[in-house]
């Protein structure tokens, strides 16, 4: 095997993503697991500049991030290694958090002929499993999304105010509409809705905690109940999952299937019941889509 074959086969090999760029960005390098983690095969991108709308990277706010400077050229510019946690553009439509690293690429003169980019997958994946395996136990997981079904979600809400009584924790509640999907599927019909419902449902994942419970409340809504949040961190939260969802879309044929969703929190009270805090959280989400959708109502 060539000395090229065998450092190729090395950086397949490695866990974290690997993408290199030369002085004019455009990708000379793109492994195994980059491939995995932005479903972005190595032919798709070798070849083409990292600008190219591949894997867009914005930040919680939703604001790209090489708007004003690409990290990379910074790197290749001042020779300093430069770090970032993003979101990227999945090839499926939704958002990825990642953690990025930018290095420097010399020659053997010490001269910089490019840049390296390592990418990391930022999610926390081992609380989602275990809930995962115990949840295919009882069978309370949506086939499409493979979120926990609104039975499940009902179940969590309960032993969320027996904790909440038994301790005092608080728990934010969110509830996600998909503005426009009936739109989706009547241009391009069902299978297409579908996907827009799984690239949905994926970035409201990549948006929360891994300890958070997410899980499809019914058709187009999605529900996010998470601990220790107070009512000042509702609408951060809220607006983070508005802001991706938005930045998130993929292609049919030509056309850009893009969708904007519509948000709603709240904090549980000692005082609430479930039915009393649905009732307040759908008045919120009624508020949010009477406000012209793509909203958060808190």
């Amino acid at each position: 095997m060539a000395d090229a074959d065998i450092h190729k086969s090395l950086l397949d090999s490695l866990s974290g993503g690997i993408c290199a760029i030369d002085r004019d960005r455009v990708i000379t390098y793109w492994n195994k697991t980059t491939e995995t983690l932005t479903g972005h095969k190595n032919s798709d991108t070798m070849g083409k500049c990292c600008r190219d709308d591949i894997l867009m990277y914005i930040d919680e706010q939703g604001r790209g991030v090489c708007e004003n400077e690409c990290m990379a050229t910074g790197t290749m510019n001042d020779g300093s290694p430069r770090s970032m946690e993003v979101y990227a553009h999945h090839k499926k439509g939704y958002r990825v958090p990642v953690l990025v690293r930018i290095l420097p690429l010399k020659n053997i003169d010490g001269q910089i002929i490019g840049a390296i980019e390592e990418l990391h997958d930022n999610s926390s994946k081992l609380e989602y499993v275990r809930k995962i395996e115990e949840l295919e136990k009882c069978a309370l997981l949506d086939s499409l999304t493979g979120l926990v079904k609104r039975r499940g979600l009902e179940m969590n809400l309960r032993t969320m105010f027996d904790i909440m009584h038994r301790y005092g924790w608080s728990y934010g509640v969110f509830l996600v509409d998909i503005d426009g999907l009936k739109r989706v599927n009547d241009l391009y019909g069902s299978e297409i809705g579908d996907a827009v419902i799984k690239m949905v449902s994926k970035t409201i994942l990549h948006s929360v905690r891994a300890s958070d419970m997410v899980g499809r409340w019914g058709g187009e809504e999605f529900m996010v109940i998470a601990m220790n949040v107070a009512e000042n961190h509702l609408y951060t939260i809220a607006n983070k999952i508005r802001v991706l969802n938005e930045q998130s879309g993929f292609f049919v044929g030509s056309d850009a299937i893009r969708v904007t969703v519509s948000v709603s929190a709240t904090v549980a009270q000692s005082k609430d019941t479930v039915d009393s805090l649905l009732k307040r959280i759908n008045h919120l989400m009624h508020q949010a889509k009477s406000s012209g959708k793509n909203c958060v109502s808190v």
